[in-house]
């Protein structure tokens, strides 16, 4: 399926919480969209979101969790069947992220909506709730998540300094650095592709004149700067 993150290699979300309201035939929507990584966050933002628009006659929701999109989940909240979870969904999924690319994740909608007193119609509904996230997702602010390859290096506490200056020099970033009794421990992140990572090997060889190795220790997700 094209834009499931790629392989699981990187994917898009958004950055922090963000809302935008749409008004159709004296209806309010009122779209909110916030990243979250479980689905215990999408029920704690759903039930803050029902006490703060008590008033209102839906709460309708979806979400899509996981590097591959592995959860998607949709509710009506008492709109017709297929009128408001489904085409929030759709809205989510089918977002390109850049041309051919899908693979907007870890990212809940919720659509508030006060009833305006008149009737929208089945299809009036699937465009009103499909129109009110994909005009959130206009202007909500979107960050790239790439799955990193973590690596160790053991270095000797009188070059462990240089070394680590000149990693950063090269733009590797530096997760940690322990100083322990007879080395200190360094801990970056390289792209999670073989031919990164062996790139990164063989430099660190030659800075090292062969003396030292970078270890694979194991794999996080990481918010692209």
């Amino acid at each position: 399926m094209t834009g499931t993150a790629a392989a699981a290699t990187r994917y898009t979300t958004i950055a922090g919480q963000h809302r935008h309201e749409l008004e159709i035939r004296r209806s309010r929507f009122i779209t909110v969209l916030q990243r979250v990584e479980t689905e215990d966050e999408v029920r704690d933002l759903l039930g803050k979101l029902r006490r703060e628009f008590s008033d209102a006659r839906h709460h309708c929701s979806a979400f899509v969790l996981g590097p591959r999109r592995e959860i998607q989940r949709a509710n009506d909240d008492g709109e017709p069947s297929g009128t408001a979870g489904q085409p929030m969904l759709e809205a989510l999924t089918r977002r390109e992220s850049s041309p051919g690319r899908a693979d907007l994740s870890d990212i809940a909608a919720i659509v508030v909506r006060y009833f305006g007193g008149t009737l929208l119609g089945a299809g009036g509904l699937v465009r009103a709730y499909s129109d009110s996230v994909s005009q959130a997702l206009d202007s909500a602010p979107v960050i790239i998540r790439e799955r990193r390859r973590v690596l160790e290096i053991l270095a000797p506490p009188a070059t462990a300094g240089r070394l680590e200056n000149e990693l950063r020099a090269l733009g590797t970033p530096v997760l940690a650095v322990k100083y322990e009794t007879e080395h200190v421990r360094l801990t970056v992140a390289v792209d999670d592709q073989p031919a990164v990572v062996e790139a990164f090997s063989g430099r660190i060889a030659g800075l090292t004149s062969g003396t030292l190795t970078a270890l694979p220790i194991g794999r996080e997700w990481v918010d692209r700067a």
